[in-house]
Formats: C-alpha cells, sequence, structure tokens
C-alpha cells in the first residue's frame, strides 16, 4: 500500500511538472518577437549584395540572442534573390530596389507567395575611380556618354577635355542587380540599358578589388562599400544639376545625392511570418534599424522611414496572423 501511495502521488506530481512545463513553452512560443533566447528554427535570406550587409550584421546580432535561430543569408543580386523568393525557396528577400510589377510580382502569384516591401535602411550608389585617377566630380550626362548602350568612350577626356585622357578599365554590377538596374535607369534613361564591355560582378568586393587593382579602374557600386574601402578608392561627386555632390550619410538620407540615393528593402513573405524565428528577427530589425546599419556600414533610415517601415511590417504580420 505504502508503494502504491508513493507511485500515485508521484504520478500527479509528474503530471503537475508536465503541465507547468507546457504553460512554460507556450510562454516561450507566444512571445516569438521578442528576441530573448527561446526560439529556434532556420531563416534563408537572399538577394541584394549591397543588403547583405546589412542583413549580416542582423544575423550575428539576433543570433546572438538567439543561438538556436540558424541564419544564412546569400547574395545572388536583387533580381537573382526575387526568382529564389517567389519559387519559395527563401523567406526573406533583400532587395535594393522594389519589386517589378512586369517580371517578378507575376511569378510570387503564380506561386502563390503572398509578401510586403519593408524599408530597412537607405543607400546611394558611389561612382569611383582607381587613386591614380584623380577625377572630382563627374555630371549625369557625363556618366551616360561612359556607360550609355554602345558607347565606345575609352578614356574621360572623350567626355570632357579637362578629364584625364588614362584609358578606362570599367567594373559595374552584372545584370541580376537591383544596382545596375537602378543606375542605368536614373543614368541612361532606361532600366537595363548599359554598355556590354565592362567587367561585372554580382559580388561588389570584386568591383572594389577591379577598380583598385587598374590604373584606370572606374565603376560604381553601393556606398556602403566604399566606406569599407575608402582609403584604397578615390570618390567622384556627381553633379545631377544642382551642382557637385559627393555621397554621404547626411546627403543620401537628405535626397541631395540626386539621382543616386535610394532606399533598401526587405521583403518577407507572409507564409514566413507565421513563424515566430521571423516575425521575431523582422521585429528585431525594424527595433534596432540604427545599430545594425552603423554596424554595417549602410546609411540607416530616418525616423519617418523608420515609422513607415515599422507599419509595414505590422500590416504584413497582422495579415499573416502572426
Amino acid at each position: 500500500m505504502r508503494k502504491l501511495l508513493a507511485l500515485a502521488i508521484c504520478g500527479v506530481l509528474a503530471l503537475g511538472a508536465a503541465a507547468c512545463g507546457d504553460d512554460d513553452n507556450s510562454d516561450s512560443s507566444g512571445g516569438g518577437g521578442d528576441s530573448g533566447g527561446n526560439l529556434s528554427g532556420s531563416i534563408a535570406i537572399d538577394g541584394s549584395s549591397t543588403v547583405a550587409p546589412f542583413a549580416q550584421a542582423a544575423q550575428e546580432a539576433f543570433q546572438a540572442e538567439n543561438p538556436d535561430v540558424k541564419i544564412t543569408v546569400g547574395t545572388s543580386g536583387t533580381g537573382g534573390g526575387f526568382e529564389k523568393f517567389c519559387a519559395g525557396e527563401t523567406d526573406i528577400s533583400d532587395a535594393s530596389r522594389p519589386i517589378k510589377d512586369d517580371e517578378e510580382v507575376p511569378v510570387c502569384e503564380k506561386n502563390g507567395v503572398v509578401y510586403d516591401e519593408v524599408q530597412v535602411a537607405n543607400d546611394g550608389i558611389a561612382v569611383v575611380t582607381n587613386t591614380a585617377l584623380k577625377v572630382d566630380c563627374l555630371t549625369t550626362a557625363e556618366l551616360k556618354k561612359v556607360w550609355n548602350k554602345g558607347s565606345k568612350v575609352k578614356s574621360l577626356s572623350e567626355v570632357n577635355p579637362k578629364l584625364p585622357d588614362t584609358q578606362l578599365d570599367l567594373f559595374g554590377p552584372g545584370t541580376d542587380s537591383g544596382t545596375f538596374d537602378f543606375f542605368t535607369d536614373v543614368i541612361n534613361g532606361e532600366e537595363g540599358v548599359s554598355r556590354e564591355d565592362y567587367q561585372p560582378s554580382e559580388d561588389d568586393n570584386i568591383l572594389v578589388q577591379g577598380v583598385e587593382g587598374s590604373d584606370g579602374g572606374l565603376g560604381y557600386f553601393g556606398f556602403s562599400y566604399y566606406e569599407q574601402n575608402a582609403d584604397k578608392l578615390n570618390l567622384v561627386g556627381v553633379d545631377g544639376g544642382d551642382g557637385c555632390v559627393k555621397p554621404s550619410t547626411e546627403a543620401i538620407q537628405d535626397g541631395s545625392y540626386t539621382p543616386l540615393s535610394r532606399p533598401l528593402f526587405m521583403y518577407p513573405s507572409e507564409k514566413s511570418l507565421k513563424r515566430p524565428e521571423v516575425k521575431a528577427f523582422m521585429d528585431y530589425v525594424i527595433a534596432n534599424y540604427t545599430d545594425i546599419a552603423t554596424n554595417s556600414q549602410i546609411v540607416p533610415m530616418t525616423e519617418a522611414q523608420a515609422a513607415k517601415g515599422k507599419k509595414a511590417l505590422d500590416t504584413a504580420e497582422s495579415n499573416a496572423g502572426a
């Protein structure tokens, strides 16, 4: 009888402990929006190489608090990232331009991928030369003469006699890059229209190395990559019609670096936002946008942009039922 009584008591205690355990697990999963180390799972991110440093800084900070969440950040370019995203292969797509209504949106719709656009930072496209190619400023018209489709310009002196006659060695993003789309649109007047006899790469670090390694090197890529390599490159100011302006945090935020300033985005799918680890990560990004941008040398959002980004994310999470 004593043994039976002891077993019965143990059974009651075990059930009570299990019930308490269930309550604890329920609380921690319900608080998925908070970064507290109780989350697990995986998040697949891919897309823009310009947004990648921001995404990687967010990844490192978030995983420091949530080590059981595994996050991968790929750099297929904005277009390549949307291909994977609309195929349902990733949870979040990094983008340095909005999703294309005529090409990418229909693919997402066909595959049932519902998403929302959330601004996370700002960027300017830096025009740079090798330090041996001394150029202080180029007008948008001069840039167009260099980069437009069919251009045979071999030296800057051909577009302006006052500029160096050093033979150019051109470097720029590949066609899957949102930077390529944006630059060709605002400089050449039509997205995707560009001379083809340049050395392309979706990896901005390779472009940096190319410009640095050639006396006639000239290229363009995200401003953050210039900041990380400022001692190796010459930064060129751009005159969009109101005088020459070099990109800086302030000039990019206030729009005076025109026309090469732009917002940067993350596109979470609503299906993925139903998972607590994805919701918590996106909440963390918006809550800590300034620190993440500073750590990744990306230009942070203004307070007004951040409020708009938070509203977009709140709407997405509400639609997802997160």
